[in-house]
């Protein structure tokens, strides 16, 4: 799950990261009375939704009077924010934060992730704040600083020390970014997030350590653990299929292809959609439905799967371990005839009770193409398709 920045603002407060004084605003009239209540010579009108590169497409601005303040908020709330991460059809700007302007001497990079090769989380630390990091990964790899941390420890003074000078924070803030670094550790750890960036995190003339910008994700399997942050989320920023999935238990996510995956097993439907390309096709979406999936649950996701008005086909395709056979049948039956079905649909079935879901799919009268193996299955669905 994603959050936005001003939400993120607040977490990093919480736990004791310096972040600029700021309002969530979202209406023009609110966003005048946010400047007014800061108070100050200098505004920043930033654009609030889930992807990176807001700056790039003129969705943060400085305002130098309160009403530059209310011609920026008016320009930016409502428009069409497209960035790399949001494709050609952008997202929709619904929120503003209105932020204090900033004494801004250097730009600074700090990011967190878990990373799985050492299976340790890694912090990392660059001098190239406020520019995409991937960039930098792939032009100047060299200044990407990185400590994987013992997590019976945790990241120490002397890391964090150790990475603020190997990014150039000056000598007398070094202590002051190793402090803010730490902390931002914390809140990784303790709020089970996937991703913690801030970019920039910048030194101000004065040589305080700010936390400009504020980028999370969490581990949506961790949430019932954080009500606090599930209270973030916001729906208007999510694909609609994934929210209507999430209802029921299901893993989807909507990709750009034509072909349908129903699949139980996130590690099997993987492999199912990589044996669809390799067989010249797309998939249209990642499917599991879990290895506790009930009938019922099985004819939701055909319905979600449904709705994406460029599916030609669907692929089902099942391992029988904790998943039986006659259950996945059951509900690939009741799914036809509850969505009167209008596109090809093609089953694999192996494992507990096989032979039983298969007779009963050829015994329910639905065109229904069986299929052996994986291979047998992509080359049908991918045929099926054209």
């Amino acid at each position: 799950m994603k959050i936005h920045e001003y939400q993120g603002k607040e977490l990093l407060k919480k736990f004791g990261v310096t972040v600029p004084r700021g309002i969530p605003v979202f209406s023009v009239d609110e966003a005048v009375k946010a400047a007014e209540q800061l108070g100050g010579p200098v505004w920043v009108v930033k654009a609030q939704i889930h992807a990176g590169g807001r700056g790039k497409g003129g969705g943060v601005k400085l305002g130098r009077s309160i009403e530059e303040v209310r011609t920026l908020a008016g320009q930016i709330l409502g428009m069409q924010l497209v960035t790399h991460q949001t494709g050609p059809e952008g997202q929709k700007v619904r929120r503003l934060l209105i932020e204090e302007g900033a004494d801004i001497k250097k730009e600074l990079y700090v990011g967190i992730v878990t990373d799985r090769n050492s299976q340790r989380v890694c912090v990392m630390a660059s001098s190239e704040g406020g520019m995409e990091i991937e960039e930098v990964a792939h032009a100047t790899p060299e200044k990407i600083l990185k400590v994987f941390v013992d997590p019976a420890t945790g990241l120490t003074t002397a890391e964090a020390s150790e990475l603020a000078r190997g990014i150039g924070v000056p000598e007398g803030s070094v202590a002051d970014a190793a402090d803010q670094i730490q902390k931002l550790y914390t809140c990784y750890v303790e709020t089970d997030a996937d991703l913690a960036e801030i970019n920039p995190l910048i030194v101000t003339g004065s040589g305080k350590i700010i936390a400009l910008d504020a980028k999370f994700n969490f581990d949506s399997n961790a949430l019932f653990r954080h009500p606090e942050i599930m209270a973030y989320r916001d729906t208007d920023e999510e694909d609609p299929a994934e929210i209507e999935a999430s209802k029921f238990g299901l893993a989807y996510i909507q990709l750009d292809g034509n072909i349908g995956c129903l699949v139980n097993g996130a590690g099997l439907a993987m492999a199912t959609m990589d044996t669809i390309k390799l067989f010249g096709g797309e998939p249209a979406n990642f499917l599991d439905v879990g290895g506790g999936a009930t009938a019922e649950k099985v004819t939701e996701a055909f319905k979600i799967m449904l709705k994406n008005p460029g599916l030609k086909a669907i692929l089902v395709n099942i391992f029988g371990g904790i998943m039986r056979c006659d259950v996945i049948a059951e509900g690939v039956i009741a799914a036809c005839k509850a969505v009167s079905l209008s596109v090809p649909l093609v089953v694999r079935m192996k494992g507990t009770n096989e032979e039983l879901g298969k007779k009963m799919l050829a015994d329910s009268g639905l065109p229904i193409i069986s299929a052996d193996t994986m291979a047998e299955a992509a080359t049908k669905v991918v045929a099926a398709a054209k």
